[in-house]
């Protein structure tokens, strides 16, 4: 009875959902949140990361937005300045307005743009990391020079300008692949490069005896 059972099974397919599925990055892989950088899922990282630069270009534009209106408005009516109080007072009421609605209307598009660019580059830092087999700050360089590149080829700016989004990016990189292996370090995890630097010291301590 037992071997007709277990010849009935030999041939069975099991489903779905019970057969291991592969890794993927364009799934948001889910990994061992340990191994993962900053102990936090890809998901989680990357809807962090894209609402804190919503709320950063938000604030920026705004900022911006609202200076660069009262200047074009100061420009627009230095011909027609009033001269009387209740003249001033509609006068700058009107710029007040001017610069709320602009630094809104720059805010929400600031906001909008930015998070695209850091989901990209959480994304290109994913699959360089995937394709490595390895996570440390290597791949966050390589992605934040891959997101400058591509934003200095599509606003189409010139060489010196490009190569100083270059620099920017990959000061940034560097300083945020560091940190991010600092605390992974604090928090126990392996860093190849770390592992490799302490074996050649110890080599290098051993044949110096």
């Amino acid at each position: 009875m037992s071997n007709a059972t277990a010849g009935n099974t030999r041939g069975a397919t099991f489903p779905r959902s019970a057969q291991p599925r592969p890794y993927r990055v364009l799934y948001f892989p889910k990994t061992i949140l340990e191994d993962n950088r900053l102990s936090t899922s890809f998901r989680s990282r990357c809807t962090v990361g894209s609402a804190a630069a919503f709320l950063g270009g938000l604030g920026l534009g705004v900022i911006h937005g609202s200076k660069t209106a009262a200047l074009r408005f100061r420009a627009e009516n230095s011909h027609r300045f009033p001269t009387t109080s209740t003249g001033w007072y509609l006068y700058h009421k009107s710029k007040n307005y001017n610069c709320m609605f602009s630094g809104i209307n720059e805010g929400f598009k600031l906001g909008l743009r930015i998070p695209v660019w850091t989901a990209l580059f959480f994304y290109i830092e994913e699959a360089i990391d995937d394709f490595r087999d390895t996570r440390d700050f290597a791949s966050t360089v390589a992605a934040s020079l891959t997101v400058s590149g591509v934003f200095s080829i599509k606003n189409q700016f010139n060489m010196p300008t490009a190569a100083r989004t270059a620099g920017a990016g990959l000061k940034m990189g560097l300083l945020f692949g560091i940190l991010q292996d600092a605390m992974a370090l604090a928090k126990g995890r392996r860093v190849d490069y770390v592992d490799s630097l302490e074996k050649w010291w110890k080599d290098d301590a051993t044949l110096r005896r």
